[in-house]
């Protein structure tokens, strides 16, 4: 029997298609209720309902079979101190699959040291990290027969960096041979935080690793501190580099996500609407181009 890992190549490919949201528990009822018109695809965090059964496992299983879905983990802790939680991994694994999920993306940090920490902490911008976080990406490919993407990450403070972020995240990209879940309010929070230009960073990325794109609102601390938080309505700097995003990588799908302070399902719906006006615009945009 061939025991040898299975290397995933990576290939350019979107696993939906136009513009989603955030599956969440809050607004199953609403979503019951007045239905996913005006909504492309979702995205859950499989931690979240792995082993969940019953009425609820009942009421997630109408929507995974009706619309497309993707999962975004939240604690496999990729550049983690530990080894890879194999039981996680098999749980993932086995709800993908009985879920028929598109795709499974993660975040490029870690939240485990001897237990969960509860929160996306930093990985040092290394060289030594870039090696041991693709590795362990490429392990995850492994073991849930399936290519993943990664997400760039906000963060507040980079312990022992020894080269810029955006060499660390497009080094683990081309060394773990892996998509690229790209949050644009990630860009933007940290471009104020640590005083970057975030459209300079942004069209650094690699667009051809690109499956899809995150944008959500965040916590304005102060003019020069912005907390990445899921609480609040897009901005509209966020909005602008949406835009760029668009112009750099295409209008790839897009996920709008909420997490708490959840305003009526038809607000988030009208958000979900301006981005698939803004993807429409840059279809159009290159319709035009390519018959000129």
């Amino acid at each position: 029997m061939n025991t040898q890992p299975v290397r995933h190549r990576f290939t350019a490919r979107y696993p939906v298609a136009g513009a989603g949201l955030g599956f969440r528990r809050a607004l199953l009822a609403e979503l019951e209720t007045a239905g996913a018109d005006g909504i492309d695809f979702f995205e859950l965090a499989p931690e979240n309902w792995i082993g969940v059964g019953g009425p609820l496992g009942m009421r997630l299983r109408r929507f995974t079979e009706r619309h497309p879905f993707v999962a975004h983990g939240l604690s496999l802790s990729l550049g983690g101190p530990g080894p890879l939680d194999q039981g996680l991994l098999a749980d993932i694994k086995r709800f993908l699959d009985e879920h028929g999920i598109r795709a499974y993306t993660e975040h490029l940090s870690y939240c485990t040291d001897e237990g969960h920490l509860y929160d996306l902490m930093p990985i040092p911008f290394t060289g030594e990290a870039v090696r041991h976080v693709a590795e362990r990406i490429r392990r995850v490919q492994d073991v849930l027969e399936r290519p993943i993407a990664i997400e760039n990450v906000s963060y507040y403070a980079a312990p022992g960096a020894e080269m810029p972020e955006i060499d660390f995240v497009t080094a683990v990209l081309e060394e773990a041979d892996c998509g690229l879940l790209l949050d644009v309010n990630n860009i933007y929070v940290n471009a104020v935080n640590h005083r970057y230009d975030p459209v300079q960073f942004l069209h650094s990325l690699p667009a051809r690793r690109v499956w899809y794109v995150h944008t959500a609102g965040h916590y304005v601390e102060a003019p020069d501190l912005r907390v990445d938080t899921h609480g609040a309505a897009v901005c509209e700097d966020v909005w602008s580099l949406l835009d760029a995003a668009y112009s750099h990588c295409g209008p790839v799908p897009t996920l709008l996500e909420r997490d708490f302070n959840f305003p009526p399902l038809g607000a988030l719906v009208e958000e979900v609407a301006r981005v698939r006006d803004l993807q429409a615009a840059h279809a159009d945009a290159a319709r035009r181009a390519g018959g000129a």
